[in-house]
């Protein structure tokens, strides 16, 4: 049976695995003739300094102004590519559970492609993967992205 896909969602960071994600989503998207999401979430935990100390309005502002410059270069490669029903989103919160669940219920997604985990083994076990949370916790398929096949 094949299965054929209406919304897909690739989240993206910046990564080298994001940009993986981001272009096999691309294809992907392009022959379902579906809906692409691309989204960056900035994690709120973020915006608290050190030592208790809170990051100013400009930072932050600065920092989603250059978050949504980065997805509207992706937007454009993607239209670029031939995929013309493409949106990109800015979200702020934990990324996981934006990922996993907020963001799917919220956009009717039905697949979500995302790039591997670049965290080491040790980090993994302290903060765990985004990917991982993802692929566990998420009510619609997930396509985990580790090559360019």
């Amino acid at each position: 049976m094949d299965q054929e896909y209406t919304t897909i969602l690739v989240p993206v960071d910046g990564s080298d695995e994001a940009e993986l994600a981001f272009s096999k989503a691309v294809k992907v998207a392009q022959t379902n003739h579906a809906h692409l999401d691309i989204l960056n979430v900035l994690d709120t935990k973020q915006f608290i300094g050190g030592y208790g100390g809170m990051i100013s309005g400009d930072a932050i502002y600065q920092l989603t102004q250059d978050a949504q410059k980065y997805l509207e270069g992706l937007e454009e490669r993607a239209k670029q590519a031939g995929l013309d029903d493409v949106a990109i989103h800015v979200r702020f919160g934990n990324p996981k559970n934006v990922i996993a669940t907020d963001f799917p219920h919220d956009h009717k997604t039905d697949l979500i492609m995302i790039g591997a985990t670049g965290l080491n083994a040790v980090e993994r076990v302290l903060v765990g993967s985004v990917t991982e949370y993802v692929n566990r916790t998420a009510p619609c398929d997930v396509l985990i992205v580790k090559t360019e096949a």
